[in-house]
């Protein structure tokens, strides 16, 4: 009788097993930053063009080539856009790389509040990727994936891989204005401590060590020549930690800062992989955007360049004399093409026009003798005879005339049309009025354009400038200022201004040295209420905030109504945090005011004197911040009537702000409500005091007879 066959053992993995080993990616599509303003009031930045493709196609295209299976996207402003463009996408076809691609519509306003959502849906099985929705690369990832695992395996504890790229201390994708800095230990790859450089007034960059960092470790490596690329390779763990902790809002100066600090209570641990080979970088500012855009065009991003064609129904091919260019594009035989250049589908181009290390999107139209020089000019715009662009960003529709100018660093935003014969400065930024207040668009006949550190009338045949106070009224008063029929305005975000400073660095050009000074104090808002929201947070003393703060103000020379913005910017998010984590409104504001008094005191200088400007600038500052809360009204009221308690504002600080008419119109209006019946005590507690002073003077004078 024939023996047995013996029998095969097989491993089959079970479909739990599988889906863990399956690669997951969370793409913050959301930068949940202000740097690419005016264009992202009215496009979310993962949809802004760079070399003509959307931003997220390339983050897209990268998770598809690391084997990315399931995807999950987080969006924010306008998430409307982003899920009209992803569902009509092929990134949802049946022949798409992914096994599920899922849109998250948020209303988170930081990284954080997005990570703890994501958690709470319990979406997240084992290793996935942390994305940025801007991010430009090529890099393979299995090392960096192989490592985390095997390291994984053998330590709980280790919670996260960041993929960094190795460069050059002055490449042009590096950050300048705040310089990430990694303190690793060489040994093992693990990050022992991250910090942001920044300089301070005559001291340089540097960076704050712990003792004991130094004794742990025998040897440590501090490397500020890595570009973060934020690609982090994480484990669920990590979700765990931003739901345990509420403060934590950023990835790198919330999270990471947060997890290495308090190493002896969380026991985690995080490591780097330092990549030598690809490429890698994040579109984060606008500096940024011109270093990658000149990348993809010399193909350091291959095959993430244009006549890679990765959107369907681009046409590009790739020219010996270094251009991209699509079908039915027409040229004049007398125009020049210098160094790279991208010209999109339907684009013409007249007689004796210069264009070099530029690219222009699909439709537009340059008539002769133009120039246009390390520019990027979206879809359907329109450029007159004779007129110069140099470094500027022109978004979609723009129409600009015969013979302007438009000089280095300007940023022009959708549909804005430029009338013959204007120039453009490179310190402005203008955008359609649609995006300010109702009650402003119907005031104003024709437009008025904000230029960074004052407002400035546009008119051709006058420079005269504007006086910087007041300026927010001014845009009533200011009638005849022409630059178009259209009406083109202030922009109505977070980066409004009730005043404004001059400038005292202009820009020569949007990616160069200057450029990067003048980006640092525009981004001076955003690096500012993070610093003092990190203090909050971890509890400083109010004596080391102010200290911080007024180091870090005097490196970009800020106004003191831009402190003000800022200091009332992290008070508004401590408070938030502080609600999230159950703390009742009313008792959040208690707190960060009472023990904070002092940071306020040092803002306003106008205690004891008739006229309150400084007063009423904080209270309009804390109104503007409120917009976007739920409970604004109810925070507006605690916080006025704290902040008179506490005597930080004057009763007649208050009653000055109150009829203010930047106060009264638009939204800000919305949101006075609750706060009225507090003003009317105030109002009537002080026509007693006179109905008592005049009683009084009668008696003296009754004596006196």
């Amino acid at each position: 009788m024939p023996s047995k066959a013996p029998k095969i053992k097989t491993k089959v993995k079970s479909r739990e097993e599988q889906r863990d080993n399956s690669l997951q990616a969370v793409v913050l599509a959301d930068s949940y930053e202000t740097r690419f303003r005016p264009f992202s009031h009215e496009r979310p930045k993962c949809l802004l063009p760079l070399a003509n493709t959307p931003l997220i196609e390339y983050t897209l295209e990268f998770l598809a080539h690391v084997g990315a299976e399931d995807i999950f996207i987080y969006s924010g402003a306008h998430s409307d856009q982003v899920e009209e463009y992803i569902n009509a996408s092929k990134w949802k076809l049946p022949t798409s790389p992914f096994k599920s691609l899922v849109l998250f519509r948020s209303d988170a306003t930081s990284a954080g509040d997005a990570l703890r959502d994501l958690d709470n849906r319990d979406l997240i099985k084992g290793d996935f990727l942390l994305i940025s929705g801007d991010v430009v690369a090529n890099i393979a990832i299995e090392p960096a994936l192989t490592s985390h695992r095997a390291r994984r395996e053998n330590d709980k504890s280790a919670i996260m891989t960041m993929i960094l790229r190795e460069a050059t201390v002055n490449h042009r994708a590096q950050v300048t204005s705040h310089k990430p800095v990694f303190v690793i230990d060489p040994t093992n790859d693990r990050c022992l401590h991250y910090e942001e450089a920044r300089s301070s007034a005559g001291q340089g960059r540097h960076v704050t060590l712990e003792p004991d960092l130094l004794s742990m470790h025998s040897e440590i490596e501090l490397r500020n020549d890595l570009i973060d690329c934020h690609i982090d390779i994480c484990t669920p763990d990590v979700l765990g930690l931003w739901s345990d902790n509420f403060d934590y809002q950023s990835i790198r100066t919330g999270f990471l800062f947060g997890v290495l600090k308090d190493y002896e209570l969380n026991g985690k641990t995080v490591y780097t992989h330092i990549m030598n080979d690809g490429y890698a970088a994040r579109v984060r500012s606008l500096r940024a955007y011109g270093a990658v855009s000149k990348d993809v065009l010399s193909r350091w991003t291959y095959p993430l360049c244009p006549d890679s064609n990765h959107v369907p129904g681009h046409r590009y091919r790739y020219h010996k004399n270094g251009t991209y260019q699509e079908n039915h594009v027409t040229t004049g035989k007398s125009s020049r093409f210098r160094g790279r250049c991208v010209l999109g589908q339907g684009t013409a181009i007249g007689e004796d026009v210069t264009v070099s290390e530029s690219s222009l999107g699909r439709d537009c139209h340059v008539g002769k003798d133009a120039l246009i020089e390390g520019s990027y000019i979206w879809d359907n715009v329109v450029v007159g005879d004779g007129s110069t662009l140099r470094h500027a960003i022109i978004a979609g529709g723009v129409v600009i005339g015969k013979g302007c100018t438009i000089e280095s660093g300007a940023m022009i935003s959708y549909n804005v049309q430029i009338p013959d014969n204007t120039t453009i400065s490179g310190s402005q930024k203008l955008t359609w009025s649609s995006l300010a207040s109702k009650a402003v668009t119907e005031r104003m006949n024709n437009p008025i354009y904000i230029e960074e550190g004052q407002y400035h009338r546009s008119t051709s045949d006058s420079d005269d400038h504007s006086d910087a106070s007041n300026a927010s009224n001014r845009i009533f008063q200011n009638q005849r200022a022409s630059v178009s029929d259209s009406s083109v305005s202030t922009m109505r975000s977070d980066e409004s201004d009730f005043e404004r400073t001059e400038d005292r660095s202009r820009r020569a050009s949007l990616f160069s040295e200057t450029s990067d000074e003048a980006a640092t104090n525009r981004d001076f808002h955003i690096e500012a209420t993070a610093s003092i929201l990190d203090g909050l947070q971890k509890d400083d003393l109010p004596e080391d905030i102010n200290l911080e703060l007024t180091a870090f103000r005097m490196t970009v020379d800020a106004s003191q109504h831009e402190i003000r913005r800022a200091v009332v910017a992290a008070f508004m998010k401590r408070i938030a945090n502080l609600e999230a984590s159950g703390t009742g409104a009313r008792e959040a504001v208690h707190r960060v005011f009472s023990k904070y008094r002092i940071i306020v005191e040092r803002l306003l200088f106008d205690k004891g004197t008739r006229e309150k400007p400084d007063q009423v600038d904080f209270m309009l500052c804390v109104q503007r911040e409120l917009l976007s809360r739920s409970n604004a009204g109810s925070l507006l009221l605690f916080v006025a009537k704290k902040t008179y308690d506490l005597e930080l504002i004057e009763e007649d600080g208050i009653l000055q702000w109150w009829p203010d008419i930047r106060s009264r119109h638009g939204d800000m209006a919305n949101i006075r409500g609750l706060t009225e019946k507090f003003i009317t005590f105030l109002q009537e507690a002080e026509e007693d005091d006179e109905s008592e002073e005049e009683e009084k003077e009668e008696e003296d004078d009754d004596d006196n007879e």
